[in-house]
């Protein structure tokens, strides 16, 4: 026989309190908390207390609310349709909850169970929106944690959203019951409207929204540029988040980390197009036209890019793409990975009175007959961030040599920077063609060259002048036997 699902002993409601009043008992912190979470609410504030505190006494002056500077008295209580409790004083709470329901008032206690009526719970605020977390008094820090995440789940503009909702919601009524009538809701709460208020621009949204009321054809498809960061999960950003939630299909390089993926809501359909050095499941121009199909099916689309999609991610090209096609787009950044190494390294990429600039290159910008423009940059002092360059780690440090930069220039590197599984080698300019000998490196690598470099934390991170030492070693050990 199954179990019976545990029942509630506190049933959940919205009480209607606009233009009632709400009484607060108590001069101190338990009152001004509380009249901070009723103040995010149309009640009208009724605040007892003989001996406010000072910042009791600013809320007061900033909210408006009616403070009633005299002794609690029960008569103070009538015409309020909830009371709290809240003077620390046990006593006196009780005395004020006694009160209350005598006079028919629900009443809540401050961290006083056995007195309440009722329980405040945690309280997600996106007006006319709200999600409230209780625990029926037993975990306040418990139901603190769930907002928090909850939180960060919805974007501020939601309640805007429901409020023009809320202004259709006559005219969606005259639609076809059904799945005419689903079809708008869905559009309306995960298309264009939505895009248009999270952007602040309202009066698009309203216009988008009336366009979807007056034809049958199916929502736009939309696509998203999405950063998935360095690899740690929790550096996602949270706009990023709610975008994999919300997709149809999840577009995702080789370099991104399974976990991230998963992130994605569990039915949307997962198409890799992997990018890794020299095996490429699918061309540049292969993944632009699947973007615009999928955009011309209708699709919600998260195009995933490890790092930011704008530093070495080829959003140039699917912007274009996207762009001749008319397909809705939008980018969202995220942690690039020099960024990434940088933190690992606890190391300033900016340093007053040593640099105050930094380039973004790849190892393979340095490959041609003449440097490029930024390596006067980099010998002019600027922090440079190279990334993809282990395997021309030797051609980097002897074209910058070469053009002056000096051998002893700070260098670090970073592989699966961000990660657990990271690994941090420190050393000059000089040691970093040792780079190239590493075989047990196949995560993507990161190197910073700069004077800012020297600054770092190198208590976690290997020399890489040890490894180049021990090259010379065995080089000199094979010589000798043959």
């Amino acid at each position: 026989m199954p179990h019976a699902a545990p029942k509630l002993n506190a049933f959940p409601v919205f009480a209607r309190v606009e233009g009632e009043a709400v009484a607060i008992v108590g001069n101190g912190e338990e009152a001004l908390a509380k009249a901070r979470l009723i103040d995010q609410s149309s009640a009208v504030l009724r605040i007892i207390a003989s001996d406010a505190g000072e910042e009791l006494l600013a809320f007061i002056a900033g909210s408006g609310a009616t403070h009633i500077r005299q002794p609690y008295d029960a008569s103070q209580l009538h015409g309020a349709v909830m009371v709290f409790a809240a003077s620390g004083d046990e006593a006196l709470d009780s005395r004020v909850a006694t009160d209350a329901r005598r006079l028919g008032i629900p009443v809540n206690a401050v961290d006083r169970p056995e007195l309440c009526d009722f329980f405040t719970p945690a309280l997600v605020n996106r007006a006319p929106v709200a999600i409230a977390i209780g625990t029926e008094g037993a975990g306040p820090v418990l139901a603190q944690m769930l907002r928090g995440r909850i939180d960060r789940m919805l974007p501020p503009s939601l309640g805007r959203l429901a409020a023009l909702a809320a202004s259709l919601r006559a005219a969606a009524e005259r639609l076809p019951k059904g799945n005419r009538r689903r079809r708008f809701w869905s559009d309306f709460f995960a298309g264009t409207p939505a895009r248009a208020i999270e952007a602040g621009e309202y009066d698009k949204a309203r216009d988008a929204a009336l366009d979807l009321l007056a034809t049958n054809a199916p929502a736009a498809g939309h696509i998203a540029l999405v950063g998935a960061g360095p690899g740690a999960e929790d550096l996602l950003t949270l706009r990023a988040h709610r975008l994999l939630l919300e997709a149809d299909v999840i577009v995702h390089d080789a370099l991104v980390p399974e976990a991230i993926v998963a992130m994605a809501r569990r039915d949307a359909e997962r198409l890799p197009v992997g990018k890794r050095k020299g095996c490429h499941t699918k061309s540049q121009a292969e993944i632009n036209a699947l973007l615009v199909e999928l955009g011309r099916q209708g699709k919600r689309v998260v195009r995933l890019k490890s790092g930011d999609p704008l530093v070495f991610g080829r959003a140039g090209e699917e912007m274009a793409a996207l762009r001749e096609a008319g397909i809705a787009y939008e980018v969202v950044p995220g942690v690039t990975a020099a960024f990434a190494a940088a933190a690992d390294f606890e190391l300033p990429l900016t340093l007053r009175g040593v640099t105050s600039s930094m380039v973004f290159t790849t190892g393979h910008d340095l490959k041609g007959n003449s440097l490029p423009d930024w390596a006067k940059l980099a010998i002019s002092g600027a922090t440079v961030a190279v990334y993809m360059g282990r395997s021309v780690a030797a051609e980097v440090a002897g074209r910058l040599i070469e053009a002056g930069l000096s051998p002893d220039t700070a260098v670090a590197v970073v592989e699966n920077a961000s990660l657990g599984n990271r690994r941090r080698f420190h050393g000059t300019l000089a040691d970093l063609p040792s780079l190239e000998a590493r075989v047990d490196l196949d995560g993507p690598v990161m190197t910073i060259i700069g004077d800012a470099v020297a600054g770092a934390n190198f208590d976690h991170s290997e020399p890489l002048a040890a490894r180049k030492h021990e090259g010379r070693a065995v080089r000199a050990i094979e010589g000798v036997a043959s």
